[in-house]
C-alpha cells in the first residue's frame, strides 16, 4: 500500500501531491490494478491533512482513468502507469547515484536540480504526458 508524505513547504498543492505520488507508485509498479487506495480516513490519519483534499486528488485520478471508486468498497487501481519497476537495474544505479549525491553534501534541492538537468538533456523533444506530472515530484515509501 502506498504512504503518501505530503511537503507543506514544497509550493505544490496537497492534492497535486498525491495526484503524483500515486502516478510514481504506479509507474514503479508499486501499485497495480485492482489495488486498492488507502482510504481518506487512513491518509488523513497519516498526513494531518483535509478529507476533502484526499477525495480532490482521487477525483483527479478518476477522472484520468487510472482509478475506480467502488461505492462502499473503497477506490481501487483500473490501470498501470509501469514501465520502470522498482527492482530494475537502472533504479539500483539511479539509488547508488543518489546515495553518492549525498555523501558528497548535496541536499534534496541541489539532486533534483541536477536531475532535472540531465533529464532535459536528455528528454528535451519528449513532452510532459499530463499538467501534474510537471510539478516536483513527491515521494513513497
Amino acid at each position: 500500500m502506498v504512504e503518501y508524505r505530503i511537503d507543506r513547504r514544497s509550493g505544490v498543492a496537497t492534492y497535486v501531491q498525491i495526484v503524483q505520488q500515486t502516478k510514481q507508485a504506479l509507474r514503479l509498479g508499486l501499485l497495480e490494478p485492482g489495488d486498492k487506495l488507502p482510504t481518506a480516513r487512513e491518509v488523513v490519519e497519516a498526513t494531518a491533512i483535509n478529507p476533502n483534499t484526499v477525495l480532490k486528488a482521487y477525483r483527479e485520478l478518476e477522472r484520468e482513468g487510472l482509478v475506480e471508486a467502488r461505492r462502499g468498497l473503497g477506490t481501487f487501481v483500473r490501470r498501470s502507469l509501469g514501465t520502470a519497476p522498482a527492482e530494475s537495474p537502472l533504479h539500483g544505479e539511479l539509488d547508488v547515484w543518489a546515495a553518492k549525491a549525498r555523501a558528497a553534501g548535496l541536499d534534496r534541492d541541489d539532486v533534483a536540480a541536477l536531475f532535472t538537468a540531465v533529464l532535459e538533456k536528455h528528454f528535451a523533444d519528449i513532452p510532459a504526458q499530463h499538467s501534474s506530472d510537471q510539478h516536483s515530484q513527491g515521494d513513497l515509501s
